[in-house]
């Protein structure tokens, strides 16, 4: 009776794998996107090393963090509202803004905890490794001579398609920091085709000539150029999906899996179910996550939000990090921290306002709760155009605001049609053969089992730009056709001398 169970045990540790997941960013969001798959990871048999800079608050078995040590004091994930927007985010300063931090990432390499990494002696199945400003660390992969997966924490960043050879034309392909839907117009084209340029060339001289100068002198003169490393890559895990982010042409090194980070709903705290479920009409949450400062809104802003507010006969909750509102409406409440998640998929929440982070807005497409969106900065601008384009919400120009379109927002999501839309497309957004964390976890194993699945890549990975868009075919084409016609117009001209010989003479004489 005991030879199935021990036969099972046996089979599990025969197939666990050793994982190591290197995070450096020190983005709380980003790792949130992960964490619940290294979990599963460790919860599944597999022995899951995590460095990063947030350990679990409770250890679990296989579970083993390795804590980077915070490079700066201010948290990247923290950015005063007063700041927004202005010309201070536009997308030239946002990219400067990402290579600081992938300069902040790069100084762990000099941490005690990275250099043991380094030295020791450990063997590992597979890497984990973000992908998102910097592959300082990408060393590792080469190093250790194991396969690696990406980890994407929103829609790719425009500089890492080539490393999956996945088309990424600006005629119908958004470049992520821009703010166009798919279907764009020739002068959105025109921007969009400019931007992916600049986001590329940027890449190079901010992030990955500097990255490779920190990673040479970490891991030695003789790593090659990181760039080739990434051409290794396995596959990436991209935190999106076709029916929230629109379709668009997909390689098999790619896969979608958003919403791995959701769970099923919990319990509210007593003071939010009560206050919610006491509302006849319903609940307006609004969050602007957990980045950008609530209690930091402009006061004239705040303001117009709160009268905008009153005049609804639902209730609001507002994520607020003070302990006090001025002029706080009768039918707001506010509060420190919410359970976002859970107030969601609560069934007599209305509408959610949110400022378009990917995981706010995956949440709420997986809830069936219609958005008004009021993108920052970064992905957010992409993530609210495709969001609107999929019916799920609507864009509010926060530099532009008033008392009446935020009031005109929420009574357009507010509408039962609007309602209706959105819980089309939260059953779209669920309707799949896996789940986003089976999926996930499939794909990771499968690397494993098939020694980095080489099959995966396309044969355009790694290839000359050339090459990729047929310069040289081109140029061999228009040679033959040239010549063609040379040959023919000599051929021509001699055959009219034969034929004509006194008419060219007399010709050449006039």
């Amino acid at each position: 009776m005991l030879v199935l169970p021990l036969f099972l045990i046996f089979l599990n540790f025969v197939n666990s794998l050793k994982i190591l997941t290197l995070l450096p960013h020190a983005g709380k969001s980003h790792f949130v996107a992960y964490e619940s798959i290294l979990r599963e990871l460790a919860n599944k048999g597999h022995e899951v090393h995590v460095y990063s800079e947030f350990p679990q608050k409770v250890p679990l078995p296989r579970y083993k963090d390795f804590v980077l040590e915070k490079v700066h004091q201010n948290s990247t994930e923290i950015i005063n509202m007063k700041d927004l927007p202005g010309e201070f985010w536009t997308q030239h300063i946002i990219l400067q803004l990402l290579a600081q931090f992938a300069q902040k990432a790069c100084q762990k390499l000099d941490q005690k905890i990275v250099k043991d990494l380094l030295k020791s002696m450990e063997k590992y199945d597979l890497i984990l490794i973000e992908y998102f400003n910097t592959d300082c660390f990408l060393g590792f992969a080469h190093i250790f001579k194991i396969p690696f997966i990406a980890l994407s924490s929103s829609y790719p960043m425009p500089w890492y398609a080539s490393r999956f050879s996945r088309i990424d034309n600006p005629a119908f392909v958004p470049v992520l920091f821009g703010n166009f839907a798919k279907h764009m117009s020739f002068s959105e084209r025109l921007q969009n085709t400019i931007m992916l340029g600049y986001c590329k060339s940027m890449y190079y001289l901010l992030y990955d000539v500097p990255g490779n100068r920190r990673a040479k002198a970490f891991f030695g003169d003789d790593l090659p150029p990181l760039e080739k490393i990434a051409e290794n890559t396995s596959l990436m895990l991209v935190n999106n999906h076709v029916t929230l982010n629109g379709a668009f042409p997909q390689v098999p090194g790619m896969i979608e899996v958003g919403g791995v980070h959701l769970r099923n709903p919990e319990n509210l705290p007593k003071n939010i179910e009560k206050w919610i479920n006491e509302s006849s009409e319903g609940v307006v949450y609004f969050s602007m996550g957990s980045m950008l400062i609530g209690h930091s809104f402009p006061i004239k802003k705040r303001e117009m939000f709160q009268r905008a507010f009153s005049r609804l006969k639902h209730r609001v909750l507002w994520k607020w990090e003070n302990d006090t509102m001025p002029g706080k409406p009768d039918n707001v409440m506010t509060q420190k921290w919410m359970p976002q998640f859970d107030i969601l998929c609560h069934p007599n929440v209305k509408a959610f306002v949110a400022h378009g982070g990917l995981l706010g807005m995956t949440e709420a497409v997986h809830c069936g709760v219609p958005v008004v969106v009021m993108p920052q900065f970064g992905d957010q601008f992409t993530n609210a155009r495709a969001l609107e384009a999929s019916g799920g919400g609507v864009i509010l120009d926060f530099s532009t605001i008033t008392e009446d379109n935020v009031y005109e927002a929420l009574q357009k999501v507010l509408n039962p049609k609007f309602k209706k839309q959105a819980e089309e497309l939260s059953a779209r957004f669920k309707d799949r053969p896996m789940s986003p964390m089976d999926t996930a976890i499939y794909w990771i194993e499968y690397v494993a089992r098939h020694k980095g699945a080489p099959h995966l890549k396309t044969a355009a990975v790694g290839m000359p730009f050339y090459q990729y868009l047929l310069l040289d075919v081109i140029a061999f084409l228009l040679v033959v056709f040239l010549s063609i016609c040379l040959v023919s117009y000599y051929t021509l001209k001699m055959l009219l001398k034969c034929v004509y010989p006194a008419k060219v003479k007399k010709t050449k004489t006039n």
